[in-house]
């Protein structure tokens, strides 16, 4: 039977089938998980007495929690996102340690050292962390963990914790009960054992959880966790691992990849930008010029294909609370947030709370981003379109995305997307990695030649590159996802020489409508605005005003502005920008994305646009990290 009592993971999508009728962790057992261990591969075990092991790979540390009566099954969740953790049931002690015993020997061997950290709680009365261990063997360590400790303690200053105690002694393990290993064991297998008690200050002295205190509080210990075992890594084992980042799961659980598939399934339900869109734009556009800018039709919308009620249902229905990996848990939070708040929107397209929500969507127009519109529209005047003989059409544009796509799939023979050319979008479009293009499209060729960039090199390469993650969300887009996104695209515009004039000023113009709207500006006036204090021409103000009056007031066109000033900063710095490729998220996300890759979560990027390692390119963004002016992009 002992072939049933490990599962290796070879696959990040692999489940876990779950172990019955183990009594005893003895010899055959151990054996057999040393035995992966030596061939470096990943295990999962169900052990007696509810026990269970994970361990991704060898690794030089090994965390612990015991179950002891009474069950506390909260604490333990601090463990369960680790990459290495053992939780030690209530029967079969012996074998328990015998099996921490032989993997402290064999990984002590193999890195030159081996922590094992066991975490418990202290009585309800317990003032502050208590450290348990050899101060004199570990003072780097033991400080590391006492300064972070303290840090975590002075975050929540609501609660009257004292400054962390290293208590230098061999008790290191739960009062009443057995140590993990002896005195003896620790110094035949080369471990070094420490022991953390944890004042339960998520909970009442009754024992109820504080659940949302819990989570913010968990996410905030695994950090200062990880930064300590890190420490202890780098300092006293030959252990490859270069960051902390690098120590949480590597092996996405069940529930995770369940709940990103519901909300990618939520998500596609319905298709946003569509669904607030009009669809007799046409017809507004031309009475409103035939009225000499007086008469304007009511916006009319597509109907509906969900049940808003039901979807937020099935959005509060999923348990993320019960995702331990602190920073999934943070990203489907967000996302299911701006969900709720898109489903919302939808039943109130056309009244003033879809405009209220549109600003909490979309988080306003901040004072410097609106003077950096109105200096440009200062500094750059609208340039006269030049009548153009070979202006691209609609089919014309078809074939060069097509060229893109083949490009692709020289990176990817796997590449798919399709190109619709239709009557009823008045703009060029990406909808879940296809391509929209109105049939009535008509552009000079430079721009046209932008425009593939931003539309296919970027917005259609990123949903295909997020595709091949194992999270669907960076596919569709984290929260947020939208700024960073345009800011790439409009930076593809720059970098392959078609950020025109009309082009940058249209950017502002959107961000001084989108202003005027906040102020309860009507359409008419946030026309008149833009046509006659900013001279954009009709046409021009009234595809921004339509814009911006979708749905009642829809401020989101803010975001190609505020992404190109956020990526211009970020790329000042020595940002890089093949990183950001990787899917759909915002730079917010970077850090996460980054501790996700070098957790092997995430995957290698498969493509990359035409453009980004062209000497072209890598003379701009040197000019970028001089520190150029949003003008100086706009190409002459």
């Amino acid at each position: 039977m002992v072939e049933n009592i490990c599962t290796t993971k070879k696959s990040d999508l692999a489940e876990i089938d779950e172990i019955k009728d183990i009594n005893t962790v003895g010899t055959e057992t151990i054996d057999k998980i040393i035995g992966k261990l030596e061939n470096k591969q990943s295990i999962r075990c169900h052990l007696p007495g509810g026990g269970y092991l994970q361990v991704s790979g060898p690794l030089p540390y090994l965390l612990v929690y015991r179950i002891v009566e009474p069950v506390d099954p909260v604490t333990v969740r601090l463990i369960l996102s680790e990459s290495s953790y053992l939780i030690i049931g209530n029967k079969d002690f012996e074998g328990y340690s015998e099996l921490i015993y032989a993997m402290a020997d064999k990984m002590s061997a193999k890195f030159e050292s081996f922590l094992v950290l066991e975490i418990f709680t202290g009585d309800k009365d317990s003032t502050g962390f208590k450290l348990k261990g050899p101060a004199d063997k570990l003072p780097a360590t033991l400080k590391e963990f006492k300064k972070e400790l303290d840090a975590l303690k002075n975050q929540y200053n609501v609660l009257t914790l004292q400054e962390t105690v290293i208590e230098n002694n061999e008790e290191r393990h739960p009062p009443g009960t057995m140590p993990l290993l002896g005195i003896k064991e620790l110094k035949e297998s080369g471990a070094l054992l420490l022991g953390l008690e944890i004042p339960p200050v998520y909970r009442n002295s009754e024992g109820e959880e504080y659940p949302v205190f819990f989570r913010s509080f968990k996410d905030d210990f695994v950090l200062a966790l990880h930064k300590t075992i890190f420490q202890f890594i780098r300092i006293q084992t030959t252990s490859g691992i270069s960051s902390y980042y690098a120590l949480g799961q590597k092996n996405l659980q069940k529930n995770v990849l369940d709940i990103d598939r519901e909300l990618t399934k939520i998500e596609n339900s319905f298709q946003f930008l569509w669904l607030i869109s009009p669809v007799n734009i046409r017809q507004v556009k031309d009475k409103f010029f035939e009225s000499k800018y007086e008469e304007l039709l009511n916006f009319h919308y597509r109907l509906l294909p969900i049940d808003p009620d039901v979807l937020k249902r099935k959005l509060y229905n999923l348990k993320i609370e019960e995702i331990d990996d602190p920073a999934l848990s943070f990203l489907f939070r967000e996302k299911r947030e701006e969900l709720e708040l898109q489903i919302t929107m939808l039943n109130d397209r056309g009244s003033k709370p879809f405009f209220y929500n549109s600003l909490m969507l979309y988080h306003g127009v901040e004072k410097e981003l609106k003077e950096e519109a109105l200096a440009l529209l200062k500094e750059v005047k609208e340039e006269e379109l030049k009548p153009i003989d070979n202006l691209v059409g609609a089919y014309e544009f078809k074939e060069l995305a097509e060229k893109e796509f083949e490009y692709f799939r020289g990176q990817d023979e796997n590449f798919t997307s399709k190109i619709h050319i239709r009557d009823d979008v008045n703009i060029l479009m990406v909808s879940r990695g296809e391509l929209y293009i109105p049939s009535d499209y008509k552009m000079d060729p430079t721009s046209s030649k932008a425009l593939i960039q931003h539309e296919v090199g970027t917005h259609v390469l990123t949903y295909y590159n997020g595709l091949q993650q194992p999270l669907q969300q960076l596919s569709n887009g984290l929260t947020d996802y939208d700024t960073l996104q345009e800011g790439l695209a409009v930076m593809a515009e720059y970098f392959v020489g078609g950020l025109k004039a009309n082009r940058m000023r249209t950017l502002a113009g959107r961000v001084i409508a989108a202003s005027a709207r906040m102020e309860n500006a009507d359409f008419k006036e946030i026309f008149n605005l833009l046509h006659w204090e900013h001279q954009f021409s009709p046409q021009r103000a009234f595809s921004i005003t339509s814009r911006i009056m979708q749905g009642s007031g829809f401020i989101k066109d803010v975001i190609y502005l505020q992404g190109i000033v956020k990526l211009k900063k970020y790329i000042e710095k020595g940002g890089e920008i093949e990183p950001l490729y990787i899917g759909k998220f915002a730079l917010k996300h970077l850090p996460i994305v980054t501790e996700l890759k070098e957790r092997m979560v995430l995957k290698d990027t498969k493509l990359l646009p035409r453009f980004l390692h062209a000497e072209e390119t890598k003379e701009k963004i040197n000019q970028i990290r001089k520190g150029i002016s949003l003008s100086q992009l706009i190409s002459t």
